[in-house]
This record gives C-alpha cells, sequence and structure tokens, in this order.
C-alpha cells in the first residue's frame, strides 16, 4: 500500500488537517479537519486537494452578506485567540508548533468547537490574552485564563525547561 500524502497542517479553504482518519470512504483515505468555524469533520484526502470540500458545510445555503463563519465571530480577539490556540497545537508549520504540539501540548476535545470555548472562557477582555496556568499543561477549562502581558511575562517555564523543550 502506497503511503498517503502528508497533509497534516495543509490548509484547504476553511479546513485545516488535524490528522489521517482511521475510517475509509470508498476506498479513499479521509482526514479530519477543523473548519474555521470550530466543526471538526471527516472529508476524503482527493475531496481537499482537488478543491471540491472547502469547509464543513456551515457557510452551505447562506448569503454572501452572513460572512465567512456561522457564528459572525471570526474576526473577534477571542476567535483570534482560539485560532491561534488551535494552530499552535495543531500545525507542525505554525511558527510557535515546537513550543506547544511538539511538546505534547493539546486542546481538550471540547474546545475543538469555537463556541464551547466561548462559553467556557468568555469573551476576551481588552489588553489580554490566553494563558495556561500551568504551562505543561493543555488548553482546558480549569488550566486558562485571560491574562496580561505582565501576568503572562511572570509565568513562563525556567530557562532549564526551555532548553529541555
Amino acid at each position: 500500500m502506497v503511503a498517503p500524502i502528508d497533509m497534516v497542517g495543509k490548509r484547504f479553504g476553511n479546513l485545516v488537517v488535524l490528522q489521517l482518519a482511521d475510517e475509509r470512504r470508498d476506498n479513499k483515505r479521509c482526514w479530519v479537519c477543523l473548519c474555521d468555524c470550530g466543526n471538526e469533520k471527516v472529508i476524503i484526502g482527493k475531496n481537499l486537494r482537488n478543491g471540491q470540500v472547502k469547509g464543513c458545510g456551515c457557510l452551505a445555503g447562506r448569503p454572501a452578506s452572513f460572512g465567512s463563519f456561522h457564528h459572525g465571530l471570526s474576526r473577534s480577539p477571542t476567535h483570534t485567540s482560539w485560532r491561534g490556540m488551535i494552530d499552535r497545537c495543531t500545525n507542525p508549520k505554525h511558527g510557535y508548533y515546537e513550543y506547544y504540539g511538539a511538546r505534547g501540548i493539546t486542546v481538550c476535545d471540547r474546545w475543538r468547537n469555537y463556541e464551547n470555548f466561548l462559553a467556557d472562557m468568555g469573551e476576551r477582555p481588552d489588553g489580554t490574552t490566553l494563558d495556561r496556568v500551568d504551562n505543561d499543561g493543555n488548553y482546558e477549562p480549569g488550566n486558562c485564563r485571560w491574562a496580561t502581558w505582565d501576568e503572562q511575562g511572570a509565568n513562563k517555564r525556567k530557562p532549564k525547561d526551555r532548553r529541555a523543550a
């Protein structure tokens, strides 16, 4: 059997490939993808590569005036923080992946959906960013907070920890 083309981290429209799926459809390889709206969907790889599928379906039947995402918050500071969290942990091509995903830092399943993240964390207050209380812990309820730059600066791994990463 031919090895699959590695598509992890690649973007196809509103979808980012997370991993090779366990299932096959019509004897074709499938990939688990994360839509910009927060939904995960399993898609046949060929349909991603040829442009036939560009999203999870959240845009289907919506007029252009609705914008790009079904929740309408894609340009909010909170969504920007959420998207950055997802990318740092899942996209090997992201500039900070080595400090997050490569270290084993993950995003809990619940927070793969933007609406769940928003419900748990609330809107991002002005002047804050997403911070993990335990820097070796995952992005999940109970380990995250909105913190100022000063608070985040005081919550860093010690230099010896950074060398070990």
